[in-house]
């Protein structure tokens, strides 16, 4: 079979497409518009308000949850039990410090020593959580690691940051991750999740930050950690993990089984939370975004009220979703274009000559993207 120029060019652009053939110089971040969600139809997590299916004897869900967006889900098989509007984009405050973990901690484990540098600890934002880190001083990455799970200290993401490559090059990769886990609804911006314009996380994401982090055995045993050594010039002093649910602290009452996650707070986000128990066998994850009614604290109740639902509820309630990758091909991400379809199997006619000539446009693709960057070997990470 004979294929035309007009295929040819068909195939050759899907190909080019394909591998992301620079148009227009990359700003800021790098970062395009997200991806459309799939179809609301497909889940019902992309329906508003409340989703449960309750079966015969399933408890009903505590009322006084008042948070903008909530999740509970298993652990081990990722089903939904139920969820408010699970893919509401919000800001995430610290508990993006989730992501930050499973993007940088495999790169950066706890035995790596650093010195840090004035400019490791440039632009803290004012107001920001602090550990306590200083110029001039040699700290362990399991030091640092500590004041970002237990005392939420974005002076210690920014010179995780800085050994990672820089903040922006760390924000790309936590973007790239994130979608990597299916996490569609998060755009990252600020690292330590201060409040920045466009940064948001979903529920659902941070559901999936969450359970992703447990199956790391550093994640799991920093973020379950109630208090820490924090070294300083001549004297060490203790941290205490601000997750009042694992702690008990200002008269929150400590969540029997609580084995982490992360809590964060900031005027933009309001507070929230990832919160994991584990009982008879069983782990739950919850996730908490902004309660409207009750306090500082009740991101704290409210989540312990979904976790002793769900634990009862367990076995009674159809999923309403799932917090598994999707069987189909995962959507692109916001830096990603879309793969060209491709027909099944390699008996189709014209197949072998419609391969070469894909592969031949890749070939050239490359030459054309080293042609327009101005090939010069590999290029060093910096900010």
């Amino acid at each position: 079979m004979t294929i035309g120029f007009s295929s040819r060019l068909a195939i050759a652009c899907a190909a080019l497409w394909a591998i992301g053939v620079p148009t227009a110089p990359a700003q800021g971040l790098a970062v395009a518009e997200d991806p459309a969600p799939p179809s609301r139809t497909a889940s019902p997590l992309y329906g508003a308000g409340t989703q449960v299916r309750r079966g015969p004897g399933a408890p009903a869900l505590p009322d006084e949850v008042s948070a903008l967006s909530w999740l509970v889900a298993d652990v081990d098989s990722g089903v939904v039990l139920a969820a408010h509007d699970a893919h509401r984009r919000l800001p995430p405050a610290s508990t993006l410090k989730a992501l930050f973990a499973l993007t940088v901690l495999p790169v950066l484990p706890g035995n790596v020593r650093h010195t840090v540098r004035e400019s490791d600890l440039a632009g803290v934002e004012a107001g920001s959580s602090l550990v306590g880190v200083t110029a001039n001083h040699t700290y362990s990455a399991a030091d640092l690691w500590h004041g970002v799970f237990l005392n939420s200290g974005n002076d210690a993401v920014r010179v995780l940051a800085a050994m990672h490559g820089g903040w922006r090059t760390t924000a790309a990769e936590m973007q790239r991750k994130a979608r990597q886990l299916g996490a569609l609804d998060t755009r990252v911006v600020s690292p330590d999740g201060f409040d920045a314009p466009g940064q948001v996380s979903s529920a659902y994401d941070l559901a999936l930050f969450g359970r992703a982090g447990l199956r790391n055995a550093d994640f799991a045993r920093y973020c379950a950690k109630p208090a820490a050594m924090f070294p300083a010039k001549g004297r060490s002093y203790q941290i205490q993990n601000t997750n009042r649910l694992l702690t008990g602290a200002d008269g929150v009452k400590p969540y029997p089984g609580i084995v982490g996650v992360k809590n964060g707070y900031t005027s933009g986000a309001g507070n929230t939370l990832i919160a994991a128990a584990r009982r008879d066998g069983r782990t739950l994850i919850v996730t908490v975004l902004n309660p409207q009614t009750g306090g500082g604290f009740a991101v704290y109740e409210e989540a312990r009220a979904l976790l002793d639902w769900g634990f009862e509820a367990a076995g009674r309630v159809r999923a309403v979703g799932s917090l598994e990758p999707r069987s189909t091909v995962a959507r692109p991400g916001p830096t990603a274009r879309p793969a060209a379809a491709l027909p099944s199997g390699n008996k189709a006619p014209g197949w072998p000559e419609a391969g070469a000539i894909a592969g031949a446009a890749a070939l050239g693709a490359g030459a054309t993207g080293m042609a327009l960057r101005g090939w010069k070997g590999p290029r060093p990470t910096r900010d």
